[in-house]
């Protein structure tokens, strides 16, 4: 039996392969190829790592060779696509292949648990089990969602399709016809569909289980355990799972067979992984079509600027569905309230409380969207103006009141809520503002017969909490629902005929260039709930309410006529002479250090060694917006070019001159940022 030497990447942040000698330890033993998993000593340990390449001969001498010290040859190696879009992700965001490659596997694999490996091998060879009968009623097509299916269904090889849709106009149907004929046509091969958060996937999991009770169908969210995501991972991998459920990360996952992918939502900014491989989930599942030349479908009610540029300049295939899918379903009626007049009382106009008490007369539900959890933003003392900072972040402490916390959403530091004010002694400390638990409070107050029903980050923190509040609201046990942008998208809520918005105005005025798009997304997405089932006869249409001090904004003006495109091009006119995405592209060098002089001073250096390069604009060095996290001080470097090949060309000369610059700091790039 002869040795094999083998070259490997590890999840190390240095760009480099090393290489170890396959001895086989049995006369049948393959030899490991390109693609195939080992695990291998490295230092003092052992790590899991990938073959990149098989050889005779090594620049290292064969004595100093350590040998591999087990190879997965129960998991099949990697095929070369795969492969190729690890390649593509490390060049195109500036980190090394074994960072991308080794990161994305599962846990269980990355920590070479053989057992439940083996485990769960056995149990992705069992048969699947379900219904031979489909058990979902299948909706007629009205005919734009027909168009939509067909022009999907006939595309052969790759193209992008942007399905531009109302809340409420059946994409999901069209999702779900096109999937369906992909799997027919395609007896042994893989539909991915994508959502931007997990809270989205049960409702959606249900519907495609009924619809496909015979087809083998995974999940892939940080929401299922190391067992579950291993088990559904293998499934994938091998080519046994048919349909792929999942949030940003199974863009990354190994699907063999793959022959069509569906971005919902695709707008969102979930969809941008916000730590570790700063990827665009959006973007990588448009590559990979491309790269497989197979259609990828991206829907929303709200496209990305990004998107709607690409289908307004013939670069993707606009599909539009201009009218709610259900007859009868009429759109909400948009009002808005006018808060100079109609004055707010705990929070809320009279105009909306009135309507909410209409509402619960006739028995529909009522919901109250306010994207801020906790009781109120901050207490303070009127006395000396104390304020409830964290000392850790340069953030303040949110009053949850249930438990008598003060919380720091950026940190999560936790105190007591201080007796008296701790500079001068003053008992008389007040809260600011309102969050979720403090509407929630005035509205038992007003209506103290109301069945009400808060959903938040803190109220669905244990396990299925958040599908039992789900499935309240579905079975019709609430009238009144408070919630954040947990509830704002997806779902199909029956017999909800008001939604009322409270303090959207902060947005209008952020720094940052894209908070006017996602406002009115997240302000489209949550008026979508309103509505969305047939209008009774003889009953009034479904409202939006929307309490804002500036109703002559063009952003309001364009929600209260849905005209979406108006406001659209209004943005992109701006985006344009800004320079900004997507007219260009960006990257964002941040440095973190204990002093954020340190931090500020590694990024001079990092200017002066990027210089002065013709196609590139490179801004001053400035703290970030919230400038301390956990006693952390963060800084930032943003850097611009109206061409993506010269910033890229920049960004690959440069990085390797900044890992030689020595400094005290922690650095990363994100390439494509969401926020600066």
């Amino acid at each position: 039996m002869s040795q094999k030497i083998v070259r490997v990447v590890l999840e190390a942040p240095i760009d480099k392969s090393f290489d170890y000698l396959y001895q086989p330890t049995k006369v049948d033993d393959a030899i490991p190829e390109v693609g195939q998993l080992v695990v291998v000593p490295f230092g003092r340990r052992t790590v899991v790592g990938l073959v990149v390449g098989t050889g005779d001969s090594s620049d290292v001498p064969v004595e100093k060779l350590k040998a591999v010290a087990y190879c997965f040859h129960e998991i099949p190696p990697f095929d070369k696509a795969w492969m190729d879009l690890c390649r593509f992700v490390a060049s195109y965001y500036h980190r090394t292949l074994g960072e991308v490659a080794i990161n994305v596997l599962p846990k269980m694999i990355r920590q070479n648990k053989q057992k439940s490996i083996q485990k769960a091998l056995k149990v992705i060879d069992e048969p699947v089990k379900g219904s031979e009968q489909q058990s979902e009623e299948v909706p007629e097509l009205n005919e734009d969602q027909r168009r939509a299916v067909e022009a999907i269904t006939a595309t052969e090889g790759f193209s992008t399709f942007l399905l531009y849709g109302v809340t409420g106009s059946g994409k999901t149907e069209v999702y779900l016809r096109a999937v369906a004929d992909k799997l027919a046509s395609s007896p042994d091969g893989q539909v991915l569909l994508m959502v931007p958060e997990i809270n989205l996937t049960p409702q959606l999991e249900k519907r495609i289980r009924s619809r496909f009770p015979r087809e083998h169908i995974v999940l892939q969210h940080s929401g299922l355990t190391e067992s579950e995501r291993l088990r559904d991972w293998l499934a994938i991998m091998t080519g046994r799972a048919r349909i792929i459920l999942g949030t940003r990360l199974s863009v990354m996952t190994p699907a063999p067979k793959l022959r069509m992918i569906v971005v919902d939502e695709e707008h969102d900014p979930s969809y941008k992984q916000q730590e570790g491989v700063r990827y665009s989930a959006r973007d990588l599942a448009v590559w990979r079509a491309n790269y497989l030349k197979i259609p990828i479908v991206l829907g929303s009610a709200t496209p990305s600027l990004e998107s709607w540029h690409h289908a307004k300049s013939g670069r993707y295939r606009e599909l539009a569905l201009p009218e709610r899918a259900r007859e009868n379903a009429a759109h909400p009626e948009i009002t808005l309230i006018d808060t100079s007049k109609d004055k707010l009382v705990d929070g809320l106009s009279q105009t909306l409380v009135d309507a909410i008490e209409k509402r619960i007369e006739k028995g529909e539900i009522s919901l109250l969207f306010l994207n801020r959890r906790g009781f109120a933003p901050v207490i303070t003392c009127n006395a000396c103006g104390w304020m409830s900072t964290c000392h850790r972040c340069s953030a303040y402490m949110v009053f949850h009141k249930a438990n008598r916390i003060l919380r720091c959403h950026h940190c999560g530091l936790e105190r007591r809520i201080p007796k008296v004010c701790p500079d001068c002694g003053n008992v008389d400390l007040q809260a600011l503002g309102r969050g979720t638990q403090r509407i929630e409070e005035n509205i038992r107050l007003r209506f103290p017969q109301a069945r009400i029903l808060r959903i938040d980050a803190d109220s669905t923190s244990r396990k299925g909490s958040l599908q039992e509040a789900l499935d309240a609201i579905y079975h019709g046990d609430v009238d009144i629902v408070i919630g954040t942008q947990m509830i704002a998208k997806g779902h199909d809520f029956q017999n909800l005929t008001l939604v009322g918005v409270l303090e959207p105005d902060a947005a209008l005025f952020s720094h940052d260039f894209r908070a006017g798009e996602r406002l009115f997304a997240q302000l489209m997405q949550v008026a979508g709930r309103a509505g969305r089932d047939a209008v009774r006869p003889g009953a009034n249409p479904s409202q939006v309410l929307i309490q804002t001090r500036y109703p002559s904004h063009p952003l309001y003006q364009a929600m209260r006529t849905r005209r979406y495109d108006a406001y659209v091009s209004q943005l992109m006119d701006e985006r344009h002479m800004a320079g900004f995405p997507p007219f260009g592209f960006q990257a964002l060098l941040m440095a973190e250090a204990k002093d954020i002089s340190k931090a500020m001073m590694f990024l001079q250096q990092a200017k002066v060694l990027l210089g002065r390069r013709e196609g590139l604009t490179v801004s001053d060095a400035i703290p970030m917006t919230i400038m301390r996290v956990a006693d952390i001080e963060r800084a930032q470097l943003l850097i611009e070019s109206a061409s993506r090949p010269v910033l890229q060309a920049a960004l690959t000369e440069w990085i390797p001159q900044l890992r030689n610059v020595k400094a005290n700091v922690r650095w990363t790039i994100e390439v494509d940022p969401l926020s600066i």
